[in-house]
């Protein structure tokens, strides 16, 4: 059944390109404001999206101003004028800001300019300021035509032809501080330069024993400030949106050294760039380094990020978002009517949307609003649910309270990473940990997994135990692919003897199945009758049971009907009380292979490891000419990491488990590269899947290749192999297993208050979900794309394998 839906939905979303239509229609696209990493790639998307659909598009060089002079700064784009520029940071089309655009004199010409190319549709990429300058334009341009015919600079048949203009927005801005979106175009970005920078400083530091005190950007946003405090477990962070309360420089100066009465060898102090206090005075990164100086004497440096947050290599969810969200833009310009209202595409949970913009742009306005007449909670609201539940976690882990002031729950909770290492594993232990302990729990670590469980490999851990645990890659507790099945009754001595109540799993598919042994057991152990989660951690991101599993294939059913039965297994406890105990598994693979979750930790620190080595093999490519490359990818039976991977480094195809393919395709693409070769573009890229096929093998690939395409181009491969593992976390990685790890651990101590002990038998099998339950609606007028619009594809997973087109 799950099969006959992908296949459906693939019909539909071919037939519903195939219906759409850009011919004679003309698309211009700007970027406007301060730059961000990702916006090329948003470029990149609307001009081959509009070319796809017949459209002529048009670049706009910078900005709006380029659209006051026009000339050579508005010039048709052909494919190849955005090939390899996904990996390029800022915007390839420039950016300025425009002081005569905010006249009516200014708006007169650009008017003219667009509609002398016949251009009626208008992508703008941008924050806030420019994309309600485009509003405006929107609004006067029917005004701005008849003017212009009146002074005879066109005709009344050109007016009546371009009667009305259809404006579509990206929001491309490192701050993260336009309303209607969870995340904007280069933020992701700007978190990776952020948190290189504090895993840098954090070894000097901890060299001479120093606080350091970093200023990030944001203007009057926090976001930065808040996900990369939580990223990398700051002592201290100040946000604008949630000044500190007063009295705050002893507080702090106590909190620093309470961290380094535990043996702690430095502090790390985030400061927004827009930091104010109760009373809205500013809070500069200087005063607070005189403050520690002066009150503690500590050795203290302060370190301005500044501009070093725009630039660089965009991340892989920056690209791909940019990418998803270009398409859908288009999608919106062709579909608008006269009577359609401006929009903005944004991301809410993992779907795209199109939001009203003049809605989006008054909300971020109320933002601001908020702040000026001191209402923090509202503002901290406004920003939006993720927003909030950051800035919550964040405050929960950062401060430990007394043990006298901790109600004591007389409940022992283990902690156990299972499967393949996964970036976001520590980050996860942290978080468990210090959340347990805040609940009264008694936390218990257990080393190298089920097998290290059996062997009583079982011990306190501490808050300061997992303290710097967040930016630390693979798994500190050591994990193993070894399944608790032959182990049960060690285990089951093990958790007597430590009087476990409830249990954390943090890992892949091998995680999942040892959650699933251990509930078909609760009828001979009632030792396993606790409460279970499961936190989900892979890189392949195969999770089934998530809007993102395909299920057409035999192994992905294999798994649904795990899932299914492990529901049957649970209804056991009714007759065996040993499994009436909490049991929670975090998804942690790579793979991102486990049931009930879209995303798994670690399938984006694994994700960007591939984009970035396919970035330089594609360099290599681009200087030997007339090569392709054949690379092939982690994933098991899942092609998350391959097509996700060719997507966002702009691949000519990938080879995926889910999507059949023969020697047909494979001549296809052999055909396709031959006649690439002949264009600029002399080089090619190709992923595959490591278990797309059990006969077309990378060798095989590889071979086909290197024969078909003698004389024309050479062939490589590359076996990316267990480099995909390994690595420091990314920010995503690190703030997500930090949160859905706090949230385990609630459902976990909810579940323990509802029933001490192991009376009551229950279904306490829990998996901890991404993205959460549906969000508060969003702004009135908001709509949902159509099912079958390609924004609509669910991110990460069941996005399209790139054409076989130059890129």
């Amino acid at each position: 059944m799950a099969g006959e839906e992908a296949s459906d939905s693939k019909v539909s979303l071919r037939t519903f390109l195939e219906h759409l239509s850009g011919a004679g229609k003309a698309i211009g696209v700007l970027t406007s404001g301060g730059d961000a990493q990702g916006m090329n790639a948003a470029v990149r998307a609307v001009v081959r999206m509009g070319i796809y659909v017949g459209a002529k598009v048009y670049f706009i060089y910078e900005g709006y101003q380029g659209m006051v002079d026009g000339g050579s700064n508005i010039v048709e784009a052909d494919w190849e004028s955005v090939s390899s520029i996904l990996q390029v940071g800022g915007t390839i089309i420039g950016s300025a800001r425009c002081k005569a655009f905010r006249t009516r004199e200014g708006r007169l010409k650009a008017a003219c300019n667009l509609v002398q190319r016949g251009i009626t549709n208008l992508c703008v990429i941008g924050g806030d300021g420019s994309l309600t300058g485009a509003n405006i334009f929107r609004k006067e341009w029917s005004g701005l035509l008849e003017e212009l015919a009146q002074h005879g600079e066109i005709d009344k048949e050109q007016v009546q032809k371009h009667a009305y203009l259809n404006v579509v927005g990206m929001v491309g801005s490192i701050d993260n501080d336009f309303c209607g979106t969870d995340m904007t175009i280069g933020t992701d970005s700007a978190l990776h330069r952020i948190i290189e920078v504090v895993d840098a400083i954090m070894t000097t530091a901890q060299s001479h024993q120093r606080t350091f005190v970093l200023e990030v950007m944001g203007r009057h946003c926090g976001y930065l400030a808040l996900v990369s405090a939580l990223a990398c477990g700051a002592d201290w962070v100040f946000l604008p949106e949630s000044p500190p309360e007063e009295g705050w420089q002893e507080n702090m100066c106590i909190k620093l050294s309470e961290n380094r009465a535990r043996k702690k060898r430095l502090n790390i102090i985030i400061v927004a760039e827009g930091a104010i206090d109760t009373q809205n005075k500013p809070i500069t990164s200087e005063q607070i380094k005189e403050l520690v100086v002066t009150q503690l004497g500590y050795d203290t440096r302060v370190t301005i990020l500044g501009h070093v947050q725009r630039g660089g290599t965009p991340s892989a969810f920056d690209r791909i978002l940019a990418s998803r969200m270009g398409v859908e833009a288009v999608v919106a310009l062709l579909q608008a009517t006269p009577e359609t209202p401006a929009c903005v595409v944004s991301l809410s949970g993992n779907q795209a949307v199109r939001l009203p913009l003049v809605e989006c742009v008054q909300m971020t306005q109320d933002v601001q609003k908020a702040m000026d007449e001191r209402r923090f909670k509202d503002a901290v609201r406004l920003r939006g649910r993720s927003f909030e539940t950051n800035l919550n976690t964040y405050k929960r882990l950062a401060i430990k309270f007394p043990d006298d002031q901790i109600v004591k729950s007389n409940c022992n909770v283990a902690v156990i990473n299972v499967g393949a290492p996964a970036a976001g594993m520590n980050a996860a232990v942290r978080s468990a940990v210090r959340v347990g302990i805040a609940d009264g729990h008694k936390m218990l670590a257990i080393y190298d997994g089920f097998e290290g469980f059996a062997k009583g490999q079982v011990k306190e851990i501490g808050w300061g135990d997992v303290g710097g645990w967040t930016g630390q890659g693979g798994s500190i507790l050591g994990t193993k692919r070894t399944l608790p099945g032959k182990f049960l009754e060690d285990i089951a001595q093990q958790m007597r003897t430590h009087s476990i109540n409830a249990l954390l799993i943090i890992g892949g598919f091998e995680a999942y199945l040892g959650l699933l042994e251990l509930s078909a057991a609760r009828d001979k152990y009632e030792e396993f009758c606790v409460p279970m989660v499961m936190v989900p951690a892979t890189v392949s991101n195969n999770v089934p049971g998530s809007d993102f599993s395909i299920g057409a294939d035999t192994a992905l059913n294999t798994i649904t009907d795990a899932f299914e039965s492990s529901l049957l297994l649970a209804k056991a406890r009714k007759q065996h009380r040993e499994f009436c105990v909490p049991v929670c598994v975090l998804p942690t693979t790579i793979s991102n292979s486990v049931p009930g979750t879209e995303l798994s930790l670690g399938c984006d620190t694994s994700l960007n490891a591939v984009m970035e080595t396919c970035d330089r093999i594609k360099q290599s490519a681009s200087g030997t000419k007339r090569r392709v490359f054949i690379i092939e990818t982690m994933g098991g039976y899942c092609g998350y990491l391959a097509n996700m991977g060719a997507l966002a480094a702009g691949a000519d195809a990938a080879y995926i488990f889910e999507e059949p393919f023969d020697i047909r395709d494979l001549q296809s693409n052999v055909e396709h590269l031959t006649e690439k070769m002949k264009t600029t573009i002399q080089r090619g890229l190709v992923l595959r899947n490591e278990s797309c096929s059990e006969n077309y093998t990378t060798d095989f690939i590889y071979q086909l290749y290197s024969e078909e395409g003698k004389g024309v181009f050479d062939c490589r491969k590359n076996v990316l192999g267990h480099m995909q593992q390994g690595g420091a976390p990314s920010p995503f990685d690190r703030n997500f297993g930090t949160k859905i790890s706090a949230r385990a651990m609630q459902w976990i101590s909810m579940k323990l208050k509802e029933s001490p002990g192991k009376e009551t038998p229950r279904n306490w099998q829990m998996s901890v979900q991404y993205p959460p339950p549906p969000r508060a609606p969003p702004p009135h007028g908001a709509s949902k794309l159509p099912p079958c619009s390609p924004a609509a594809w669910a991110m990460p997973r069941q996005a399209p394998t790139p054409e076989r087109v130059c890129v």
